[in-house]
């Protein structure tokens, strides 16, 4: 008798094949969208964090920025004249850090950070600034620096409103800087405590 089963299995293999092609192409559509708005916002949030450097720098206040600043800026005269290379990669960025290296009051390590996540398939974007407490040994570990932290900025990435990120960055800037002037990091983190909710203490 001929095998009459083999069509219908090709039918039920072309049926999986269309479905699978349409999963494929869905993917490649959501991967696109969220590299187009990851980098968006990296290009905004690098160039927020590089005036914020400098302004910080001509006070003599220094910080360090991740990515290094040769990554993703053009000088035709350092510090001031500067611009985004085109050719870089933006949506690559998962983190952007500002960070205090002043001795003074403990401030070595506060930073400004940015950075991706995802969660329950969503991906996220959350804005921190984390503060150096102190040192503590571990048994097997040994010494390691801890940091607590408050969390400015939480939203998924297609929920991103980059006016209230600005306010936000304007209101922790305009703090930390006067706290720099004062002398007086204590009243800086007083600031973040009232105004924002505190995140998950780490250690590295």
């Amino acid at each position: 008798m001929p095998n009459r089963s083999k069509p219908k299995e090709e039918d039920w293999f072309k049926a999986l094949e269309a479905e699978l092609d349409r999963e494929a192409s869905s993917i490649r559509e959501d991967v696109v969208e969220l590299n187009r708005k990851k980098a968006e916002i990296n290009r905004e949030a690098l160039q927020d964090f590089w005036r914020i450097w400098l302004r910080f720098n001509r006070s003599n206040i220094h910080f360090s920025i991740q990515p290094e600043y040769s990554e993703f800026l053009r000088f035709t005269e350092f510090p001031d004249g500067w611009q985004l290379k085109e050719d870089f990669r933006f949506s690559s960025l998962n983190s952007i850090e500002l960070t205090d290296r002043t001795s003074e009051e403990g401030r070595m390590g506060d930073r400004l950070r940015l950075f991706y996540y995802t969660l329950e398939g969503k991906n996220y974007l959350r804005l921190t600034f984390e503060y150096f407490e102190g040192e503590h040994y571990y048994k097997y570990s040994g010494w390691k620096r801890l940091f607590g932290q408050y969390v400015l900025y939480d939203v998924s990435i297609s929920a991103f409103n980059a006016t209230k990120f600005h306010e936000i960055l304007a209101d922790v800037v305009k703090a930390w800087f006067e706290s720099h002037l004062r002398r007086s990091r204590d009243s800086f983190l007083e600031h973040l405590k009232v105004h924002y909710p505190a995140g998950t203490p780490y250690s590295e």
